[in-house]
């Protein structure tokens, strides 16, 4: 006799394959430049919060589209160490500190 559950499941079942072996190991072999990117990530939104920015006003900040935001608080883009120093300049702020 299945449940209640398993038989929710599979009403709902996908008929897309799932790809989260794929991302794991994506994220697996990423892990090292991840860590820096989400990081980054903590800290705009730290600033906008305590600037009361929404997305749009950091994008304006930035002179960048507010799409482009939404990558950088998604926490997986991989930045070079210009567009760093770049975002650090405009906001005022450290981003990245190497001890």
């Amino acid at each position: 006799m299945e449940s209640k559950a398993i038989k929710f499941l599979e009403a709902h079942q996908s008929d897309m394959p799932s790809l989260f072996q794929e991302e794991a190991k994506w994220r697996k072999e990423n892990a090292s430049w991840l860590r820096w990117s989400r990081q980054l990530a903590v800290i705009l939104m730290g600033y906008m919060q305590d600037n009361g920015l929404k997305r749009i006003d950091l994008a304006a900040k930035l002179g960048v589209s507010p799409q482009y935001v939404s990558k950088l608080l998604s926490g997986t883009e991989n930045l070079s160490f210009k567009s760093i120093a770049n975002i650090e300049e405009k906001l005022g702020i450290t981003c990245i500190a190497i001890s």
